[in-house]
């Protein structure tokens, strides 16, 4: 009687895990249907009623996460390749999408930690790198970028991003060919263009930096105090002289207090020799304060230049007299004939 007992027993328990299994099928391809006819939300509970009969089903947990995709679930969808990574650690497509949302959810250290099981996906060196720049680690960064552009020079981001770790890192000449490569991949990025015109205003390029600044501003870029500032010196540099004086008139009329603007114009256009203009922002400073020696040593050096030597000489001295620390500002510009 026991033994009968016993096959009993094994016969119910083989139907009815033949029943879960047949189960697991049928919600499984009606789940597959539903994908294909996009009701992803009918997908994603059919493909949920599979592993619930068959908790081992890797096709039915992977369906899942993708349906979650599609419907913009990114837990849901992590819940699933993460149990699926759980019952084959092997599983590239998991893997894959892992690394993948990680990323987007800004966990970098667990997205890079995914994309270097990932050996044979395609975004894997880009991943990481991008990651890698997030957490501060540049040459980790660069390695990595610089692999996945070898295998797509055509991901802009990634070439964009590379740039930007080698501005981070200080080295402005590497940094500038990749500003320039992303620029013309991605002309819609204005924020690119503005980043590539300061870089080539820090290394004195300051024909190319307006170039770059027109850009950003023709393609939507805010024009900001800041950037009419930086476009401003930049054109005086490069000898667009009324542009950049109206430029930064205006940015000056917003801040009336800084003197520094009129300083600045008042320096560049006496090392460009237009020192009529020079003369003009000297002027202006010593309107708002008589006792500037800096403007008026600055406008005796102009008179100078001008031919006025006897003149331009008793303003400076005047100017040493208002403010001694010019003195050492005389020694050096003679030192370097003026």
């Amino acid at each position: 009687m026991k033994n009968l007992i016993t096959i009993l027993a094994i016969t119910v328990c083989g139907t009815v895990q033949a029943q879960q299994y047949d189960s697991a099928q049928f919600y499984y391809q009606t789940g597959l249907t539903e994908k294909a006819a996009k009701r992803h939300l009918v997908a994603y509970n059919n493909f949920a009623k599979s592993v619930k009969f068959n908790p081992g089903f890797i096709d039915s947990h992977l369906e899942s996460g993708y349906a979650a995709l599609e419907m913009r679930k990114t837990d849901l969808a992590i819940a699933s390749f993460t149990k699926v990574y759980e019952l084959q650690p092997t599983n590239t497509a998991a893997i894959k999408e892992l690394s993948s949302l990680y990323f987007s959810y800004r966990q970098y250290a667990k997205a890079i930690e995914f994309a270097q099981k990932c050996k044979s996906c395609a975004d894997a060196s880009r991943i990481i790198g991008m990651s890698y720049y997030q957490q501060e680690d540049y040459p980790a960064a660069v390695k990595a970028l610089t692999d996945a552009l070898s295998k797509n020079s055509a991901d802009a981001e990634a070439t964009y991003t590379l740039a930007r770790t080698y501005l981070d890192m200080e080295e402005y000449k590497k940094a500038v060919p990749y500003y320039e490569k992303a620029v013309k991949m991605d002309a819609t990025k204005n924020t690119w263009m503005y980043e590539l015109g300061l870089l080539y205003y820090n290394n004195n390029d300051y024909k190319n930096a307006v170039v770059s600044f027109n850009n950003a501003a023709a393609n939507g870029y805010v024009q900001s105090n800041d950037f009419n500032e930086n476009l401003g010196y930049a054109s005086l540099y490069s000898e667009e002289f009324e542009k950049g004086e109206t430029l930064l008139m205006k940015v000056w009329s917003r801040k009336p207090g800084n003197k520094d603007i009129l300083r600045d114009m008042a320096e560049i256009l006496y090392q460009k020799k237009q020192f009529d203009k020079s003369l003009q922002y000297c002027q202006k400073l010593m309107e708002i304060d008589a006792k500037d020696g800096k403007a008026l040593y600055q406008a005796g050096l102009c008179f100078m230049k001008k031919g006025q030597k006897d003149r331009g000489q008793q303003m400076c001295d005047k100017a040493i007299q208002m403010d001694p620390s010019l003195d050492g500002l005389r020694k050096k510009k003679e030192m370097v004939g003026m």
